[in-house]
């Protein structure tokens, strides 16, 4: 039997609440395989290796290690938007430098699509400098755009789940105060985020299968202009006397003055205007067809970060990534992400699986055309059965001490630097 090599798994782009889920199936896996070593967190995803600064959580109480469980977002090991570009040489000869210095045969990048094309570039990158080092992807993304527009690559990423469970439950909350407020606020305007793809607006439908609510939603996709939209809100207001708005924060309303990260993606969180606002201006500025004011309420990154909507069944299946990842890495399965495919029929069941990073990478999904209604403000019942297994039957039940959550906390146990500091490329002046 080969020696064992130590493992470094690494995390990019926004967190979700179950990110450290996956973590933990990573580092508990690895306890069982004797091909990995020492497994390392890279303290800000791809910062973290450049700048060597290796997390032991090998080091880490099991206890701890446990909680990640029940510990939202990614601030145990953390997370960066630095990205990695072709011409960046130094950057990716540094990973490598840092890799060999303390001894990793494998490298799990937890993210998106630019994250499954790193983790390939730098394995293949590995074997060309004589470096044997397996790569693989663990799928991360709360808009669910990981894979292919056929479901054939992955079914659905893990956090998807759970933020689609917390906007059912934004929606039943919101709509029980518009229903109570509504004579003097009739219609209450609420944005998700979904830069460009609609599955996180979809999923308010969750919270009104039966479709009683006077509830319109708007994804990046729907066709509608802002007087359309006005013109439907006031219709429902003929036919209800108060509407409820769920919009994506990626529907056109002209320029916002938009901010962009490092991998070109609009942060909207972080623009001078959202379009949720927006729309709730416009809509008191031509007038309701009823007495009253729309309101908006603009969620955060709270759709991201909230353990106590969390889904168990996205939890449940974001760890299991984590395991088949590590399993991949320790059978030295190179270029490859763990993926969970759904198996046909009506009980809902999940097989894991991998696929080719290389078309991950190279693939775009689509919110399905056929999933959008008619009317270009809702989405189908089709949907509703894709989505709704996926959001579980119960709340998760938190560890608590003197009334707060008990949230992971490892020690800073780090390996010790063995390389000159660096600077990473993309910030020299």
């Amino acid at each position: 039997m080969s020696r064992p090599r130590n493992l470094v798994v690494a995390q990019s782009g926004g967190p979700t609440p179950v990110i450290n889920s996956s973590l933990r199936g990573v580092i508990e896996a690895a306890r069982d395989l004797d091909q990995i070593g020492t497994v390392y967190g890279a303290r800000h995803g791809i910062e973290g290796v450049l700048k060597e600064e290796l997390l032991d959580l090998s080091a880490q109480s099991p206890d701890e290690v446990a909680l990640l469980r029940y510990t939202p977002s990614a601030g145990s090991i953390g997370t960066c938007r630095y990205k990695l570009k072709d011409g960046q040489d130094e950057d990716f000869e540094r990973v490598i430098e840092v890799f060999k210095a303390h001894d990793i045969g494998y490298f799990l990048y937890n993210g998106g699509n630019d994250s499954m094309d790193t983790a390939n570039k730098i394995a293949l990158l590995a074997q060309k400098r004589g470096l044997d080092l397996v790569g693989v992807g663990v799928p991360k993304t709360i808009d669910n755009d990981v894979g292919d527009s056929e479901f054939k690559l992955i079914d659905h990423t893990p956090g998807y789940g759970s933020t689609a469970k917390y906007w059912m439950h934004a929606v039943q909350n919101a709509n029980e105060e518009n229903m109570g407020s509504c004579p003097a606020d009739p219609v209450l305007v609420l944005q998700a985020m979904g830069r460009k793809i609609g599955f996180i607006p979809a999923a308010a439908r969750l919270a009104d299968p039966a479709r009683e609510m006077p509830l319109q939603i708007y994804l990046a996709e729907s066709p509608c202009s802002l007087e359309q939209l006005a013109d439907n809100v006031n219709d429902q207001l003929r036919q209800n006397g108060r509407c409820v708005v769920v919009i994506s924060e990626g529907f056109d309303v002209g320029s916002l003055g938009e901010v962009k990260d490092s991998f070109g993606h609009t942060s909207f969180g972080s623009s001078q205007i959202t379009v949720g606002q927006t729309v709730v201006n416009y809509l008191n500025k031509v007038g309701l067809a009823t007495k009253g004011a729309a309101r908006g309420n603009v969620s955060g990154t709270d759709q991201r970060h909230s353990i106590a909507y969390a889904s168990c069944v996205d939890l449940d299946e974001a760890y299991r990534s984590g395991q088949k990842a590590a399993e991949l890495a320790a059978n030295g399965e190179s270029g490859f992400m763990s993926t969970i495919l759904r198996d046909p029929g009506m009980i809902y069941n999940v097989r894991y699986d991998k696929v080719p990073l290389p078309d991950v990478a190279n693939s775009e999904r689509t919110f399905p055309a056929e999933w959008i209604t008619e009317s270009g403000y809702d989405v189908t019942h089709e949907f509703v059965r894709y989505a709704r297994p996926l959001i579980g039957e119960e709340m998760p039940s938190l560890p608590m001490l003197d009334g707060r959550q008990r949230l992971a906390r490892f020690e800073p146990i780090f390996a010790e630097k063995k390389l000159p500091e660096y600077e990473l490329q993309a910030d020299r002046k």
